[in-house]
């Protein structure tokens, strides 16, 4: 009967210490798959930014594209003419003193 009684009570703590290693098993395989899960969103995030700035800088770059034809179709005056004028007034301005 003690015999008996003592394997019980092996049985019962050899058990628990296989349901605790399963246990501490799984959560090692859950936090694993979780930081995993957390590297994968970094890098999705930080493709998604990537793109957005490329995105934005060749939208700028087509927005340039645009107000340039429509400064030509204007006759607008542009900086560089501005500048090219003002050189011009003061050397017009220079010759008259």
């Amino acid at each position: 009967m003690k015999e008996k009684l003592e394997q019980l009570f092996y049985f019962g703590l050899g058990s628990a210490l296989i349901a605790k290693e399963k246990i501490e098993q799984a959560g090692a395989s859950t936090k694993g798959l979780r930081e995993e899960s957390d590297r994968k969103a970094r890098e999705f995030f930080d493709q998604v930014v990537a793109k957005g700035s490329e995105e934005r800088e060749q939208v700028k770059g087509n927005i340039r594209e645009l107000l340039r034809e429509v400064v030509d179709e204007l006759g607008l005056a542009t900086r560089a003419d501005v500048a090219a004028l003002r050189e011009e007034l003061a050397r017009l301005r220079q010759g008259e003193s």
